[in-house]
């Protein structure tokens, strides 16, 4: 059995078993009229109101700063934007490394504490700005673009 081995501020960008990696999904948002916090497959996320939260195509469930989400998604016909309904990740690339075994990372510097398993993907999508996506999840929505940019 594995020690959950917790990673402190992860720098993937120097990491050489990094990769980049790119999503392609269509999720269906709500947006929270009302702070609180959602259980995801990696751990709690907190939310305040107006943030996005997110079903994936794999029923996975998770929520997004409304800034961020913004900026990340764009609404499919006949969904309006800002409101719920259907929406499309913008194509971005981001670092990505395969784990080998049990993991944990803050989501941002003080924030919710996920955890991941051994095959996991831990997931850089800013400097400071971590998330862990499941192994069988990753395969169908990301595409692995190398190692270099």
């Amino acid at each position: 059995m594995h020690v959950l081995q917790h990673i402190d501020s992860p720098n993937l960008n120097e990491d050489p078993e990094a990769v980049w990696a790119v999503k392609d999904e269509l999720v269906t948002v709500e947006f929270a009229v009302a702070s609180g916090a959602l259980e995801s497959a990696v751990g709690t996320n907190r939310y305040a109101a107006g943030d996005a939260l997110l079903t994936g195509s794999t029923a996975d469930r998770w929520c997004v700063s409304r800034t961020r989400f913004d900026a990340k998604y764009r609404a499919e016909p006949p969904t309006r934007a800002g409101h719920s309904g259907r929406y499309r990740n913008l194509p971005a690339a981001v670092r990505a490394k395969r784990m080998a075994v049990p993991f944990s990372v803050a989501r941002t510097a003080g924030g919710d504490l996920l955890s991941g398993a051994a095959g996991d993907w831990l997931m850089q999508y800013a400097p400071g700005d971590f998330g862990i996506v499941a192994g069988a999840r990753f395969s169908s929505v990301y595409r692995v673009r190398g190692k270099h940019t």
